[in-house]
């Protein structure tokens, strides 16, 4: 194994001998709470620290005895794929008052327990900042009483807090997302895409109503993606007279021939006056005014169950270790902090400034100052208001600009789940700002075909659940035909490209420009939009698609290991697809809890694959009856998914035994799964919106004409940013052989796949989270929260 460089350092460096910490869940249960709980301790445990599980949350803190439990490597096994919280939750009076934090400060001190790390909403974060600024006072109270002794005082004269925020409500101000909402969106995302087939056969309306005491969160993105006709918020309540303009949407909606309508309410909804608007009062309104068929469906406690998302175990499992750094980082005056994710960061905030600004959004609320409510919740709730808004409700002709510009949207490459909500959005952008929108059938060989026609509003409709391409898509490249297709735009007029699509997209983009200085027809802008389970395109840490990949890979993964439950020890080796890119091997891996990933980008060798098979007869010796290993389609071509089995089989022989599964198209297959559903809604959107502007810039003399570098670009996320980049400066960074960025972010969690099953490995620390301050409102560049 290679030696780690300076910004590496090994974990004897940031040694946890000596220091007990305690994991805890409070509050109210989400998917992945489990998964953060297993990283926490797997990261303690491997740093050398003592953890302990407390278990029912702050009522086994103050209880003591049993509930405070030291845990091992095997206690947390076969627990990331569980819902809810294996170590339970529940809500204690007792600890809201000053003798039930002295008993709990007595149950730690016993242990020597001074690191905590709590896994909550805010309620269970302020209780933990409370109790870390009366520490010392509770010590003293329990030296007088005789239950401690004065050198405990000084042992443990420190209480370390760090808190992970476990919430499906994504309510908690200063992170993007929550630990369970990506998980309770796949489950509303999976009831109305269910709804939809009976309504449609039906021609009925359907009132949802999911979770969102104080947010809106659930119901806002679930209607983005969904494509509902109305959504109902508490932070946003509708303007007076909504009722009527509610009914002329729906009605106008069936008159298009749409035979199904779908509202979507938060539990908390309100109108101008604070007052709740129920699913009851949306339905009797809907049957008094249209006459309309309509279903009340309230989805209750379903979105708290079921597995986590590939999406909550990643961000729970990176949490779980960033807690773990911060906690051995820490001193005495260092404040009670929160470890989060801003935009593909990881990132530490002061508990108490989110808890003042969480609280501030409900007091914004009650004092009806509606317009900051929504502000205050972030750039990324702001960005998803807007944008439902902009695709769910059409403008009157009279209203929208003319620009006479004509956009043409196509898919290249192989289908990718969530392309079609980004062809939906698109072809709507385009539409609200005016132009006419043209849609390529087949990629670029029915462009030189001719496949091309007008697209309007109505023919997207419920685009956005749909998997693959409706587009269709090829992977034919332009140069061949550059001149039929310079012929097809002219013949159309097309003054502007948006192409949707993995590294073909990338490579038909520089085709077109290098025609450029032969064709005028190619001096318009260009913009891409990555889009493969692959990932593998330069320029963006994510594609639309690889979300519903790893979510096949989990489930799959999920399956197999559980139809060895039961029988002997048994280990898998499942390939992955993504061409030589690693992550769909390396991400599925984390998310499914594997012991080995082999990839093109980790060159291994024998001597690497003997090492373990070793380590996982070691693991099975114990009582760990299962093992995971995946392997990318093209790691090696020696090495081979058949080599690699055969020679676990055999090197394994009276210890475990082997199967292997390639897992093959399904990980393209599918409904595209809640987060590319929005990613690629809005990252589409804001394509449009770019070019929309450079068509402006661009119009002289009757004509539009870009011949600039800066004109044919691809939009990407980049760490917390979302950004424009010229795809001719993307040349360098692209190792265009393996179809593959030279540098990629996901490499970092590799050593964190390692750590979690047990290897001994470097860790970078140099991009662990340093401790910011809730900013109110981020500069507009920095909008990577437009993924969710």
């Amino acid at each position: 194994m290679a030696q780690p460089d300076s910004k590496k350092i090994f974990f004897e460096n940031l040694s946890g001998a000596g220091k007990a910490i305690a994991v805890l869940t409070s509050g109210g249960d989400a998917q992945g709470m489990n998964a953060a709980v297993r990283a926490v301790v797997r990261m303690g445990l491997y740093v050398g620290a003592k953890v302990y599980f407390i278990h029912e949350g702050y009522q086994g803190m103050v209880d003591g005895g049993e509930n405070i439990k030291e845990a091992s490597w095997e206690s947390v096994s076969s627990m990331l794929q569980v819902g809810g919280t294996v170590i339970g939750s529940a809500r204690c009076k007792e600890f809201r008052s000053h003798e039930g934090r002295l008993k709990a400060a007595n149950n730690l001190v016993k242990r020597g327990i001074t690191n905590l790390c709590v896994i909550g909403g805010d309620g269970s974060l302020t209780g933990a900042n409370l109790f870390r600024e009366e520490w010392s006072g509770l010590l003293g109270e329990l030296v007088e009483q005789g239950s401690i002794d004065a050198d405990s005082v000084q042992k443990y004269s420190a209480l370390h807090i760090v808190g992970m925020v476990g919430s499906i409500d994504n309510d908690f101000c200063g992170t993007d997302m929550t630990i369970g909402t990506d998980s309770a969106l796949h489950r509303i995302i999976e009831v109305v895409d269910a709804i939809m087939t009976t309504a449609q056969s039906h021609q009925r309306t359907f009132v949802l109503e999911v979770m969102g005491r104080h947010c809106g969160y659930l119901a806002l993105v679930s209607a983005l993606a969904c494509g509902a006709d109305w959504v109902l918020i508490p932070e946003m309540p509708p303007e007076d007279g909504w009722e009527d303009k509610m009914c002329q949407k729906l009605s106008a909606n069936r008159a298009g021939m749409k035979r199904l309508n779908i509202i979507i309410v938060a539990e908390g909804a309100i109108d101008r006056n604070n007052k709740p608007i129920t699913t009851e009062f949306i339905k009797d309104l809907v049957v008094k005014c249209l006459g309309f068929d309509t279903r009340v469906t309230i989805l209750g406690h379903v979105q708290r169950g079921g597995t986590p998302s590939a999406f909550d175990r990643i961000l729970a499992s990176r949490m779980g270790v960033e807690a773990v750094l911060a906690l051995l980082e820490t001193t005495a005056n260092t404040p009670a902090c929160v470890v989060s994710l801003c935009g593909n960061q990881s990132v530490r905030l002061p508990l108490m400034e989110c808890v003042q600004m969480t609280q501030e959004v409900q007091k914004a609320m009650d004092e009806k100052r509606f317009e900051e409510a929504v502000k205050l919740r972030g750039r990324s709730f702001v960005n998803n208001l807007k944008t439902y808004k902009l695709l769910a409700h059409r403008k009157p002709e009279s209203e929208l600009p003319i620009s006479n510009f004509n956009v043409a949207v196509l898919n290249v490459g192989a289908p990718a789940a969530g392309m079609n909500a980004a062809v939906r959005s698109a072809v709507r952008v385009g539409i609200s700002e005016g132009h006419k929108m043209f849609a390529v059938s087949d990629g670029f060989e029915g462009f030189y075909k001719g496949q091309i026609k007008e697209i309007k509003w109505a023919d997207v409709g419920g685009w956005t659940g749909q998997g693959g391409s409706l587009l269709g898509t090829k992977r034919t490249l332009p140069a061949k035909h550059v001149d039929k297709i310079a012929e097809q735009m002219r013949m159309h007029n097309i003054n502007a490209l948006l192409v949707i699509g993995g590294f073909e997209a990338l490579l038909s983009l520089l085709e077109l420009l290098t025609a450029r200085g032969k064709y005028d027809e190619f001096c318009v802008p260009m913009v891409m939009v990555p889009a493969t389970v692959s990932n593998n395109v330069p320029g963006s840490d994510l594609s639309i698609g690889a979300d519903t990949a790893l979510n096949a890979i989990t489930t799959t993964c999920d399956r197999i290991k559980q139809s060895a439950s039961g029988t002997k020890r048994r280990v898998f080796i499942i390939e992955t697809m993504g061409g030589y890119c690693g992550y769909l091997a390396t991400v599925g891996g984390l998310a499914a809890g594997a012991d080995a990933a082999y990839i093109y980008e980790e060159p291994f060798d024998i001597r690497d694959l003997q090492a373990n098979v070793e380590h996982l007869t070691e693991k099975m010796k114990t009582s760990i009856q299962r093992g995971l290993v995946l392997r990318n389609e093209n790691s090696n071509e020696n090495y081979t998914t058949d080599f690699i089995y055969q020679l676990y089989t055999e090197e394994g022989k009276g210890v475990f035994d082997c199967r292997k599964n390639v897992l093959g198209h399904m990980q393209q297959g599918g409904a595209p799964s809640p987060f590319d559903r929005n990613f690629g809604t809005k990252i589409s959107a804001k394509a449009m919106q770019w070019i929309s502007k450079k068509l402006v810039e661009t119009f002289r003399h009757g004509r539009v004409f870009a011949n600039t570098e800066d004109s044919c670009c691809l939009l990407g996320m980049r760490r917390r940013a979302l950004v424009f980049q010229p795809v001719v400066q993307l040349k360098d960074d692209t190792d265009f052989v393996h179809r593959i960025p030279k540098e990629q972010w996901w490499l970092k969690l590799r050593p964190l796949m390692k750590i979690l099953a047990k290897y001994k490995t470097s860790y970078d620390v140099s991009d662990s989270g340093q401790l910011e301050h809730v900013v109110r409102n981020r500069p507009k560049e920095l909008d990577a929260s437009v993924a969710m």
